[in-house]
């Protein structure tokens, strides 16, 4: 199944093609921060099943670390996603693609949760051990 997205002001689309490798939400500093809420919705995917579809010259790229490339449209400031290069995949912000299903399956990051979240889902204290986290659980 293929899903379409934009930014903000639709001036960037994005297409994927496909199942997410994972959904969930992330808790930690770094994406709230990015997100400006508590918390932030990730839906992973393969490189080669997310594409640009219009507006690639207004995308910029902010990078504070080796392990996140965040893209935002230059124009309006909408977040798009975010290319993790270490891990091998992309992050397509959930609010991003309004047409995939939002069928969330872990709490990443959990140990610096500002907003706790009781939903039984599992709560990482950090990422799993096959992406260089713990993988340790935590209580909700």
């Amino acid at each position: 199944m293929t899903h379409l997205g934009s930014c903000f002001c639709g001036a960037v689309t994005v297409e994927v093609d496909g199942d997410p490798e994972a959904m969930g939400y992330c808790h930690c500093q770094s994406c709230r921060s990015w997100s400006a809420g508590p918390v932030n919705a990730f839906s992973l995917w393969k490189p080669e099943a997310v594409r640009i579809t219009s507006g690639e010259e207004h995308v910029a790229t902010f990078q504070k670390t080796e392990r996140s490339q965040r893209q935002y449209c230059a124009k309006c400031g909408g977040h798009l996603m975010n290319r993790h290069p270490l891990w091998g995949v992309v992050d397509v912000y959930a609010a991003t693609i309004p047409t995939l299903a939002f069928v969330p399956a872990v709490h990443v990051n959990y140990a610096e949760t500002v907003l706790p979240m009781r939903d039984g889902l599992p709560k990482l204290k950090d990422f799993p051990a096959e992406l260089g986290g713990s993988g340790e659980t935590m209580a909700e």
